[in-house]
């Protein structure tokens, strides 16, 4: 039985934030909707309840009934959570006579259980717009701020806690030691939930479900798809089938170059070269979600095609994570269509398989090191991000081959460039994008009007928020000179310096 704390998710930003906070020391956790809450079973051995951009003095303020648990099992309420069971247990809430957001830090701290560690001056991080102005009876002040007196409450007789700030966020010098406070010694979890611990569970269960059943795959040659692979592998071996599709809109050599890798790893793998019947469908089309829609479609026709040559398979796979299951199923209901590339809930009906998702309960830095557990090359564990449809979104307007041979070529500059100057693992993603804009330029004595091309590179943890990479100007202007140089077609490079929000890491 695995050991699992339950975040319910009352909208915070910061909810998948506690989550990974959570993971890091070793303790296993899930979200859910405060709307669509689990079944309490034998193996929730705690509850977090998260913040919220609601208020609790709102008319459809987010409810939630605390009595099956409040008094069972241990509970932290941050932000909204610890609101909400002050409010509802008797106490007062009320609008905040200055709006608490930013930093602030600790005036007060009865130093024992979930603040032991914790001294008086840390840092926190406040983000609401209410404050409790009254406790319920029973409930005990073991924390204040000089802006908020009830920053942090206990109740007494219970394992029942309430933190005004977020404890989770960066910002928050000593959260990480509530947390641990919170779960090793109120919870008293065993915190063994480590990359092996995963594998060997996982590949266990998946030998249960599975059986002798064959399981076919399509790999992208990103880290997720991959990991999903050799879990399968481990538990399944050759009755693994995995399809590699070159839809004419990977990286330079890509195709050639990620096959060998995964024959190196022992996978059986077949290589599907359909590159001439994506850009056929592709002809034409300049709309971004087009794009995507006609990649999809064309994807899905080729590997169904490759599926029913494999005689009596069961299984599809997918390389889905914790981020696309969570969206899903979000409080506020599936999130509006950004891009439609997530894998959850994309199959067509006439694919008959039974669906198996290794990873879904994984954020992506846990898929890289549930990978580097299982000895996978750092190489492909290292590798950025790469978008499901490929070049054809880095491509702004219309898709021809000659448009993606030129962005290939930029690309194997620019990424090859990082590479070299030892600063390809310093970004989380970096790609090139070739832009529907031609440009007066010289070259010798002669005048050009050719295509520019703009350098992405980004920091980021999940792909939730990013910052633009301060790259260093000598190397851009390398890049920059290497690209116009070498690459015929291109006589401008620009760089992005876009963050998102409120920019997207793609232009597409």
């Amino acid at each position: 039985m695995q050991e699992t704390i339950l975040i319910l998710d009352f909208g915070s930003q910061y909810t998948q934030l506690i989550a990974r906070r959570v993971r890091e020391l070793n303790v296993y956790c899930e979200i859910h909707p405060f709307n669509n809450p689990p079944e309490i079973t034998d193996d929730i051995k705690g509850v977090i309840l998260s913040g919220s951009p609601y208020s609790t003095l709102q008319e459809d303020a987010p409810q939630f009934d605390l009595s099956k648990i409040k008094g069972n099992l241990p509970i932290l309420g941050v932000c909204y959570g610890a609101q909400y069971m002050a409010l509802t247990g008797g106490g007062k809430v009320a609008p905040s006579k200055i709006r608490e957001y930013g930093r602030a830090n600790l005036s007060e701290v009865v130093a024992h259980s979930l603040f032991e560690g914790v001294p008086v001056g840390s840092q926190v991080w406040m983000s609401h717009g209410d404050t409790i102005t009254e406790l319920p009876e029973g409930f005990q002040v073991i924390a204040s701020t000089e802006d908020v007196y009830v920053a942090g409450y206990e109740v007494t007789g219970e394992k029942t806690y309430g933190i005004q700030f977020h404890p989770e966020v960066y910002h928050s010098s000593d959260g990480k030691q509530l947390l641990e406070n919170f779960l090793n010694k109120i919870v008293e979890v065993q915190g063994d939930w480590t990359p092996a611990h995963f594998v060997d569970e996982t590949v266990a269960n998946l030998k249960f479900e599975l059986g002798d059943d064959k399981v076919v795959l399509g790999l992208s040659g990103g880290v997720d798809s991959s990991v999903a692979a050799m879990l399968l592998h481990k538990a399944i071996g050759a009755n693994l089938y995995c399809v590699f599709v070159n839809n004419g809109l990977l990286r330079k050599n890509e195709f050639t170059q990620v096959l060998k890798q995964y024959e190196g790893m022992g996978l059986n793998v077949r290589g599907v070269d359909a590159s001439d019947q994506f850009m056929d469908a592709l002809a034409g089309i300049v709309e971004p979600e087009a794009k995507r829609k006609t990649i999809g479609r064309v994807f899905i026709d080729v590997f169904d095609q490759e599926a029913v040559l494999i005689e009596d398979v069961k299984w599809l796979a997918q390389g889905t994570i914790y981020p696309d299951i969570i969206e899903s199923v979000s409080v506020k209901g599936p999130s509006a269509t950004i891009k439609s590339h997530h894998n959850v809930g994309g199959l067509p009906d006439f694919i008959k398989l039974k669906v198996v998702e290794p990873l879904k309960t994984l954020f992506k830095d846990e898929v890289r090191r549930v990978g580097a557990s299982m000895d996978m090359p750092k190489e492909l564990l290292g590798r950025h991000p790469f978008p499901g449809p490929g070049l054809a979104i880095r491509i702004l307007g219309d898709i021809t081959r000659k448009k993606v041979e030129i962005l290939q070529e930029v690309d194997d500059i620019f990424i090859n460039g990082l590479k070299n100057a030892g600063l390809y693992d310093k970004v989380w993603q970096a790609g090139s994008i070739l832009l529907p804009v031609n440009s007066v330029g010289v070259m010798g004595d002669e005048r050009t009007y050719e295509k520019v091309v703009a350098l992405r590179a980004v920091e980021s943890t999940d792909g939730m928020t990013a910052d633009w990479v301060h790259l260093p100007h000598e190397f851009l202007a390398k890049v920059s000179n290497q690209i116009i140089n070498k690459v015929k077609g291109v006589n401008r490079v620009v760089y992005d310096i876009s963050s998102k929000p409120p920019a997207t890491i793609e232009w597409e």
